[in-house]
């Protein structure tokens, strides 16, 4: 893990700081980062993002380490640079995280 840098020294938010938090365009990727209670709901959390993903037809880089889920957004066809689709993917990732009242993102 650790391809999209947190923003604080302890890479925590706490749940005000939710709202205020996007996705950070890093070497040409759209970063961000997802910390839940434990494994079962990131795991359930990736569930959902996989069904969008599927639905989009564009699939994200991410990585899960126990409760934690990174992704990483570019287009492999547009030459590895963030476009639209990567925009759309992650509006519905977020989507998706607010069902899960209880994730803290970190970037």
């Amino acid at each position: 893990m650790g391809l999209c840098p947190a923003a604080n020294s302890g890479g925590f938010f706490s749940h005000l700081d939710y709202a205020l938090i996007m996705w950070t365009e890093q070497q040409n990727a759209l970063c961000r980062t997802f910390r839940f209670p434990d494994f079962r709901t990131a795991f359930a959390f990736m569930t959902a993002v996989a069904a969008e993903a599927e639905r989009l037809d564009h699939h994200p880089w991410w990585a899960n380490e126990y409760n934690t889920v990174e992704f990483r957004l570019r287009t492999h066809d547009a030459g590895n640079t963030v476009t639209r689709r990567d925009q759309q993917l992650a509006d519905a990732i977020d989507t998706v995280a607010a069902r899960f009242p209880e994730t803290t993102p970190n970037v």
